[in-house]
């Protein structure tokens, strides 16, 4: 299970009448992750909150559904195995203004949600984010700003967790991960031989 699914897991979900209550009349969501496990927890999650959800495991099949049925609500992972998750978003505002898109996000693409900010997306959270924090940021009003964690990640475990995502891009290759993070071998070998800090 990835650190992502079992975040969702660990997520309660809320009481479906009182979350549907608040969704509108047409609580379609469609989610875009292409991290199959944490796509079908969130899935489970956010249909316990009310919402008639929608999958697609690629921009493609992503941008197939939202010309298809444009969304009330989106769930788009950035980095995505076929390409980037702007063209998804993009696909939806051609089709519907005002469909609320949050966007999913690695440490390392914070320049690229910004973007999708400015193309529409109502907010953008870290992964891994649980339902919880993406059910808030999909129902939050305008001018609305979510809470800040009570215990946010600490420096350290930021820094851990972009390792590990760039160690698992270049297939656990311990010289190239080194060679991208621009850090000597033996000092990436000795971060990852240690426990995740807190």
């Amino acid at each position: 299970m990835t650190d992502a699914a079992s975040t969702i897991a660990k997520a309660t979900p809320q009481s479906p009448q009182n979350a549907a209550s608040d969704l509108g009349p047409n609580p379609t969501l469609l989610i875009v992750d292409d991290d199959a496990p944490f796509l079908r927890r969130l899935a489970r999650a956010m249909e316990g909150r009310g919402f008639a959800v929608e999958l697609a495991g690629s921009v493609a099949e992503g941008i197939a559904k939202a010309k298809e049925a444009p969304p009330s609500y989106a769930v788009v992972d950035l980095r995505l195995g076929d390409g980037t998750g702007l063209d998804v978003i993009e696909a939806i505002r051609e089709r519907r203004s005002d469909t609320r898109i949050v966007v999913l996000t690695g440490y390392g693409n914070i320049a690229t949600a910004v973007t999708a900010v400015k193309l529409g997306a109502l907010d953008y959270l870290a992964k891994p984010a649980d339902a919880d924090d993406i059910f808030l940021a999909l129902t939050q009003r305008p001018g609305e700003k979510a809470e800040i964690p009570e215990n946010p990640m600490s420096a350290d475990r930021v820094r851990w967790e972009h390792i590990q995502r760039v160690y698992e891009s270049c297939e656990r290759n311990v010289s190239e991960t080194a060679r991208r993070l621009n850090m000597h071998r033996r000092t990436l070998q000795r971060i990852l031989a240690k426990r995740a800090p807190k």
